[in-house]
């Protein structure tokens, strides 16, 4: 048995009152050695009983608290242990399901990451792409032929076209009066990007200067180069492959676009590039269907011919079949009759013309031979 606190103070008080007990007698006797020692003895032994019956009775209760203490503690630490044990379960199962979303949620920032990392690599080629000027020319090449093959047809264009002086300019369209408009794709990109990262003003203002000295320079060189009295359009295409570098212009530089207004030479973006390509289809549309005009108007005549015809021949198929009801008539009455006298035949009834068999029979023959029926 557990050892109780509480046990052990009762049976320490008792104790001490059976010495005090003790003690009492022991004064007791010293003052009646004699006379009451066995009065003293019989209530001795009385209060000894007593104190042993309430011993007795007070352990046997507290054996009673006990046992319902343990039970009480049992029962709670069973409750206590089964609200853990399903708390645990519960806190397993979330932190579970919290370990699988965030492996979802993993995952997905591992491929947005892959994104990321694909992105800046593509961005880091294009930036080396636009930092070389031989692939910037073959980068701003390339988006110029794609708009070109998307809207024309084979032989409307030409890449690397010869011109008389030996020039050949990345692009020309034939237009329908067979003089070709030159595009060049080569754009001065590197004085836009040191504009775009000047910090101070002082900064600003060369890179500025540099925009407008190399811009000028290469409308100069496509201007003489490119436009050929006669053999050329009256005008080229300057192609910036780059939307916002084209507004850049406009918005900062619109002394540079009108200079190239000036030199013949218009500054498009890919946005302008595929209008001017929709708006040369539509041109070398109208003027196949100019050239094809005589033909179609052949062709009308003769459809109209044709149609004449038909109109005569239905009109003909019309009289067959009028002829042919005509007909059709007159052989149903021609058969009605033929009905009737061959009824008059079987009834025997031959009228009252009072004439011979052979007669009445050879009568209607001789009037149908007169009437060519």
């Amino acid at each position: 048995m557990v050892e109780n606190p509480t046990l052990i103070a009762i049976l320490a008080v008792l104790v001490a009152c059976g010495a005090l007990a003790a003690l009492a007698i022991v004064l007791y006797r010293a003052r009646h050695p004699a006379r009451r020692e066995e009065d003293e003895m019989a209530a001795l032994a009385r209060q000894q009983t007593d104190a042993a019956a309430r011993l007795e009775g007070m352990i046997k209760l507290l054996a009673n608290g006990q046992s319902q203490l343990q039970r009480a503690v049992n029962d709670r630490l069973d409750s206590v242990s089964s609200r853990l044990g399903d708390s645990m379960e519960k806190t397993k199962q979330n932190t579970a399901e919290n370990l699988q979303r965030l492996n979802e949620r993993l995952a997905v920032i591992d491929r947005a990451q892959k994104n990321i990392t694909e992105l800046a690599t593509q961005v880091t080629s294009l930036q080396a792409v636009l930092t070389n000027k031989q692939e910037r020319g073959a980068f701003g090449q390339g988006r110029m032929e794609i708009i070109v093959r998307d809207g024309l047809p084979k032989d409307c264009y030409e890449f690397q076209h010869t011109l008389s002086n030996r020039m050949r300019p990345d692009c020309v369209v034939f237009l329908p009066d067979k003089r070709p408009l030159v595009i060049d794709a080569k754009f001065p990109l590197e004085a836009v990007t040191a504009f775009r990262e000047a910090k101070s003003d002082e900064e600003r203002k060369h890179a500025a200067a540099r925009v407008r000295q190399d811009i000028g320079r290469h409308v100069g060189d496509i201007a003489h180069k490119y436009l050929i009295r006669g053999e050329t359009q009256d005008l080229a295409l300057m192609f910036v492959p780059s939307e916002s570098v084209y507004l850049e212009l406009h918005d900062g530089f619109d002394d540079v676009v009108q200079k190239a207004m000036r030199a013949q030479v218009v500054i498009v973006s890919p946005a302008l590039l595929m209008l001017a390509i929709s708006v040369i289809q539509q041109i070398q549309k109208d003027a196949r269907m100019r050239e094809a005009a005589d033909q179609i108007h052949a062709e009308v005549g003769l459809l109209m011919d044709d149609l004449k015809r038909m109109h005569e021949r239905v009109l003909k198929l019309q009289q067959h079949f009028g002829q042919a009801n005509v007909d059709v008539q007159q052989i149903l009455i021609s058969a009605e009759k033929v009905e009737k006298r061959a009824a008059r035949i079987a009834d025997v009834d031959f009228g009252d013309d009072g004439g011979s068999a052979d007669n009445i029979i050879a009568a209607p023959i001789a009037r149908r031979l007169e009437a060519g029926g």
